[in-house]
């Protein structure tokens, strides 16, 4: 007989509990647009035309896509969205989601967001904050390092990168949480392992307070992974690891085509599949030397993870291993997870809505491209309409 705990991530009733009516027909209306691929494709490219030409798009942007995937503008706005995850035991992870700098100045002004950032995630007791590097210095730069292709300034301005990451990582210690490195292209990868396996030798002596992150559809990420544990575990350091599928699929193949070296990429989504699960199964396995953060919104690897989790004995509240979702989606998970006892954090990304403009396409973009993702939010949508209709 099969003891193993159960997951019912078709109760809408539970994964939109934290929903009003209103809320749910607004989200009923979103999705509706984000199942048709091609409005994306010109309704995403209009707004990007109409923000550079000034016009007043702002509003309309606000009061749709960006107030359901982003807390606000400013990390006061993330005040009420924090609260209401709170509510249902589910952290949220402060992103400042700004992109498009490209001077000393505007990565300078990143990196004293983040330290804001930082202060604010103790002041909240949240566990985690996260960087992405290419927020702090130029990914032209990074790419000819990574290359050992690097023009004359170029070691200058990766040391500012490096003190920038220094300054952000030394106050999180100082705050006693845990950073998050985010994972980027595979051109410039190498670089951003390089600078997270050294904070990780500085810091992770006695508990991973740095943590690098692997997209497991990438052919090297799994064995990246084990490499990166077996050095620093001989060392008598400790791994932070979160595992993720991945974000730029479509960029890689391209540059791979246009330039003619070996697709990095795995060949279809079950590889991917398949190294996401040993991935979670080798840092359980381990889980001595690694801590984990499953960043999936797939509900197979969330009960997979789950069911791990139970045959080792690893009590759902351990704070080695938590479940990651982004705001705004796969709330059927994060809640139900929650809901069974797991530790739960939401990605709540925030920012000035023109500079959070990239981060939102990619979002309806992604919801668009993943093979029924939008279709699924808008039938569990619908559902929970229903339900209460009726109840």
């Amino acid at each position: 007989m099969d003891s193993r705990v159960k997951f019912d991530f078709g109760d809408t009733a539970v994964a939109f509990s934290s929903k009003s009516d209103k809320e749910l027909k607004r989200m009923n209306l979103l999705f509706t647009g984000m199942n048709q691929p091609l409005l994306v494709k010109i309704g995403t490219y209009l707004l990007i035309i109409g923000l550079k030409l000034k016009l007043p798009l702002k509003k309309i942007i606000k009061s749709t896509v960006f107030d359901h995937f982003c807390g606000g503008e400013s990390i006061e706005d993330c005040s009420m969205a924090i609260k209401d995850l709170e509510k249902d035991n589910i952290s949220a992870i402060l992103d400042y989601s700004a992109e498009g700098e490209k001077s000393p100045e505007g990565f300078d002004l990143n990196k004293d967001e983040m330290l804001r950032v930082v202060d604010a995630a103790q002041e909240r007791d949240l566990p985690f904050c996260v960087v992405k590097l290419t927020g702090f210095a130029l990914i032209d730069m990074m790419e000819r390092i990574q290359a050992e292709t690097p023009r004359a300034d170029d070691d200058e301005r990766f040391e500012r990168l490096r003190g920038r990451l220094e300054a952000i990582a030394e106050r999180v210690v100082e705050k006693e949480l845990r950073l998050l490195i985010d994972a980027e292209e595979t051109w410039i990868q190498q670089v951003i392992d390089g600078l997270a396996y050294d904070l990780m030798r500085k810091y992770n002596k006695e508990s991973p307070v740095i943590y690098n992150t692997y997209q497991m559809y990438c052919k090297a990420s799994l064995g990246n992974l084990k490499r990166a544990h077996q050095e620093l575990s001989g060392e008598g350091l400790y791994l932070g690891a979160k595992i993720v599928r991945g974000a730029y699929m479509e960029k890689e193949r391209e540059r791979a085509e246009e330039q003619g070296y070996p697709d990095p990429i795995q060949p279809d989504k079950d590889t991917t599949d398949r190294d996401y699960d040993l991935a979670v199964a080798y840092c359980i396995e381990n889980l001595n030397g690694i801590s984990l953060i499953a960043g999936t919104h797939n509900e197979g690897s969330s009960a997979h993870l789950a069911h791990l989790m139970e045959k080792e004995g690893i009590s759902p509240t351990d704070e080695r291993v938590y479940f990651s979702q982004l705001y705004g989606m796969s709330d059927h998970i994060s809640y139900t997870m929650a809901k069974h006892g797991y530790n739960v954090v939401k990605y709540l990304p925030y920012g000035p809505v023109e500079k959070v403009m990239p981060y939102l396409v990619r979002r309806a973009e992604e919801n668009t491209s993943i093979a029924g993702q939008a279709s699924r939010e808008l039938q569990m949508i619908r559902k929970e309409i229903t339900r209460r209709k009726t109840a």
